[in-house]
């Protein structure tokens, strides 16, 4: 039996091939009286660079639906899950407490706030989490005796904290509104986490699309008003630090 915090991890598993050429494919398409293999043809010999940001900075967003990414995420809560699920343009596959029992293997998430308060606090924290386990096992072996179905009904005793594990995949437009949300810092502290580790994988695969990815203090003014952070130069000099790993390989 194994009962451990762990933390985040996010890798993008898929994405749609040359998906800036197929954005400017389907953009190309909307303003031309070519045929599609000529599109196609032209777009292979130029760089679609500044043709992205033109569209981009036009608002022309839906040709940015045709590319899609999928990502695995680990290592985070149920509660990041419905967070992350209210964000209904995107398709979600998710680890089931139903039919994968947490008997044998219990993963949580110990907040950054209890981390703070020192290792008398996160020691208090874990023995909870082995109490609670324990009162699931208790519950999953007493329904089991009874012939009920032992991990449906024993989940009601499993935390937020619990970890879940699931695949994601968005499209290119709805991921540029998800960084808009939630890599800001008004953002909860585990879902923006997770969604900088995904602009981080997603400026490798499609950079001019994300380049100017994230919250609205990274091209412009807060929008959240009274309620921003105040700091929006550290946010911008995250972002930055993105590309830079980018040029430099890493």
């Amino acid at each position: 039996m194994a009962i451990k915090s762990v933390k985040p991890k996010v890798t993008l598993l898929r994405y749609t091939p040359e998906s800036e050429k197929t954005v400017a494919l389907a953009a190309k398409l909307c303003y031309s009286d070519l045929d599609i293999d000529q599109l196609k043809t032209d777009i292979e010999l130029k760089d679609t660079s500044k043709f992205i940001d033109m569209l981009i900075k036009m608002g022309h967003l839906s040709p940015i639906e045709h590319a899609s990414f999928t990502f695995s995420i680990e290592g985070v809560s149920r509660a990041f899950l419905a967070q992350v699920t209210r964000h209904r343009i995107a398709s979600f596959s998710v680890k089931s407490q139903r039919y994968v029992g947490a008997d044998k293997t219990f993963n949580y998430i110990i907040p950054p706030s209890i981390q703070a308060l020192g290792q008398d606090a996160v020691e208090e924290y874990q023995k909870q989490m082995e109490q609670i386990h324990n009162w699931y096992t208790a519950w999953q072996q007493r329904l089991g005796n009874k012939g009920e179905s032992s991990n449906e009904d024993a989940r009601f005793l499993l935390p937020n904290a619990a970890e879940t594990k699931l695949i994601m995949t968005m499209n290119a437009r709805e991921l540029m509104h998800f960084f808009s949300l939630r890599c800001c810092n008004r953002a909860q502290w585990e879902i923006r986490e997770v969604a900088w580790l995904m602009l981080q994988e997603v400026i490798k695969a499609a950079p001019n699309l994300f380049k100017n990815a994230g919250p609205s203090c990274v091209n412009g003014v807060c929008k959240e008003g009274k309620m921003t952070c105040g700091k929006a130069e550290e946010v911008r000099s995250r972002q930055k630090e993105l590309f830079a790993s980018l040029d430099k390989g890493q």
